[in-house]
């Protein structure tokens, strides 16, 4: 027979709280047998699904979006139009990761230059750093509604 785990034994190995293995349970992501007591007992194949949800959840992802597009355990069989839908969910997704990547690379730039023109201020290095702070203020801009030239009450670059 293979060996279930209490509660309590699988919240010390995964270092998930209880109260959090009960939500799970309870939104029905995972599903633990239960005992004629009404106590929950986890398979191995319940912890290698919490598992695969910790990592789902460091990768951003939402409980909704695990739910709701990662049931592979839970199919009779594979089925290839939803392999297909969520490989394209997945291929959406990493765009995500590649956008906060790109605004943190901008943000450290942006960085740089403020550390070089205080470290060696002049007129010069005064100016980099405006051209650098107008392109980004112009890719804000391009984004959303951003501050009017009246909203800055006549204040000159």
């Amino acid at each position: 027979m293979e060996k279930q785990y209490s509660i309590k034994e699988v919240s010390r190995i995964l270092g998930i709280p209880k109260d959090t293995l009960r939500y799970y349970d309870r939104i029905g992501i995972v599903s633990p047998s239960r005992e004629h007591n009404s106590y929950r007992r986890y398979s191995k194949n319940d912890l290698i699904n919490l598992m695969n949800i910790q990592i789902m959840q460091y990768a951003d992802f939402s409980l909704e979006e695990i739910k709701g597009k990662f049931q592979f355990h839970r199919m009779q069989s594979v089925d290839s139009a939803y392999c297909q839908e969520v490989a394209e969910f997945l291929n959406a997704k990493k765009a995500e990761p590649r956008k906060k990547i790109a605004h943190l690379e901008k943000v450290s730039q942006l960085l740089d230059v403020a550390v070089e023109t205080l470290r060696d201020f002049n007129h010069e290095s005064d100016q980099r750093l405006a051209v650098f702070v107008r392109e980004i203020y112009r890719d804000l801009h391009k984004k959303g509604p951003g501050i009017t030239k009246e909203d800055c009450d006549g204040h000159q670059n």
